[in-house]
């Protein structure tokens, strides 16, 4: 089974006074994905990756689920707190289907009020 990526911009903030020790919303939900990661989605053939930014900075926070022959789906103006849980769910529905195609529908429903765009597979 190919690799499946979740990646997670880490310099997402959605707000631009932030304090200086404070870390980006972005690697908030980071370490909250991982948090979880390690007690519900034990499985080699998916991968969480920081990336430094996903150019989405209008739009923040802002992960995308990627694999190859499968469409990536770019999730924005996420909500840090209570959403790692969804997109875990959502993960788990993208790793378990052949096509990568989810219906709306089927998405969480906290991932069905924010900002989503499917790219189509390269090659497919």
């Amino acid at each position: 089974m190919p690799k499946h990526t979740l990646f997670i911009c880490q310099s997402c903030h959605s707000s631009e006074e932030r304090a200086e020790h404070q870390p980006a919303d972005g690697a908030r939900l980071l370490k909250q994905l991982n948090t979880l990661t390690a007690e519900q989605l034990q499985s080699a053939h998916f991968e969480i990756q920081p990336v430094g930014c996903l150019w989405t900075c209008d739009r923040p926070c802002a992960v995308a689920f990627s694999a190859p022959h499968k469409p990536t789906y770019l999730f924005t103006t996420l909500p840090t707190d209570e959403t790692a849980p969804a997109l875990l769910e959502f993960g788990k529905l993208y790793l378990n289907s052949k096509t990568g195609d989810i219906p709306w529908k089927q998405f969480p429903e906290m991932l069905q009020s924010v900002s989503t765009a499917k790219i189509p597979a390269v090659g497919g």
